[in-house]
């Protein structure tokens, strides 16, 4: 198993308020991500599974959303593809391709073109059954609201207005691990 808060400390030792919002956030990913794992009886690498999903939000720390404590300089958009970027530097090409593809249910380029998202135009699409797991689990929980999970009509009608294939992907996640 990968040391993760070594890597979070390396990012995050200047601004510890953020860190324990990532840590807490991060840590009910985990948590959920492995409940899953257990109650469906996946034959998943847990251990990868939550090293992931603590590093999942990694690239928050160099984006403007001062509402969770992040002023860096980036679009909040884009905290999955620098995180990937971070931790293809740590040697961890899985883990980035967790971080790269877990906003939302998944983006493809066309929603990122027609929407005119700040990111590059490609598909970021889980694709793995571990990808899509942290993807799914992250949808239960806020970094701007701490607080216990949201319920699938909740993540339901927050992801209804990103349109037809956010939710056709969203509905295949929860036939998958519900």
């Amino acid at each position: 198993m990968i040391d993760y808060l070594s890597i979070i400390d390396r990012y995050y030792c200047e601004q510890p308020e953020l860190r324990e919002l990532l840590l807490t956030h991060s840590r009910q990913v985990a948590a959920l991500a492995a409940q899953i794992i257990e109650r469906k009886h996946l034959s998943l690498d847990s251990d990868f599974v939550e090293e992931a999903a603590m590093l999942h939000d990694i690239g928050v720390v160099y984006t403007d959303a001062p509402s969770i404590l992040c002023y860096g300089s980036e679009p909040y958009l884009r905290h999955g593809i620098i995180g990937a970027e971070m931790l293809e530097r740590e040697g961890l090409p899985r883990h980035a391709r967790v971080a790269a593809t877990h906003i939302g249910a998944g983006l493809t380029a066309t929603e990122i073109e027609e929407q005119g998202l700040p990111l590059p135009p490609r598909d970021f699409l889980p694709d793995s059954i571990e990808e899509k797991l942290v993807c799914y689990a992250d949808n239960f929980f806020s970094k701007s609201h701490i607080g216990p999970a949201r319920t699938v009509g909740q993540v339901r009608r927050s992801m209804a207005r990103y349109g037809e294939g956010t939710m056709s992907r969203l509905e295949a996640m929860i036939a998958m691990f519900e």
